[in-house]
């Protein structure tokens, strides 16, 4: 995906953020889903972005990313899940 992507909306671009650390909250009403980095040699993570939706939305995003893995591994193979866990947290 280009990382430089259009924001319709207001005609900027879309700022891009690397994310190898993911925290997910809920309550009643919603989703918190928090995006940071993690390196080995740090004591903990670098949250920068926080996501809040509603639980109909967060299983849309889920059903799109499961969608979007089942399409990534067709093309490319299998993901490893080893690697993931040996970057700290999801």
């Amino acid at each position: 995906m280009n990382q430089e992507c259009r924001n319709s909306r207001e005609g900027g671009l879309l700022e891009g953020r690397y994310a190898n650390y993911f925290k997910v909250g809920y309550n009643a009403f919603e989703f918190l889903l928090d995006f940071g980095q993690f390196y080995p040699e740090g004591k903990e993570a670098q949250l920068h972005t926080r996501i809040i939706t509603s639980p109909i939305y967060a299983k849309a995003l889920f059903e799109t990313l499961r969608e979007s893995i089942d399409r990534y591994e067709q093309t490319f193979g299998a993901i490893s899940q080893e690697e993931g866990a040996q970057h700290g947290g999801i």
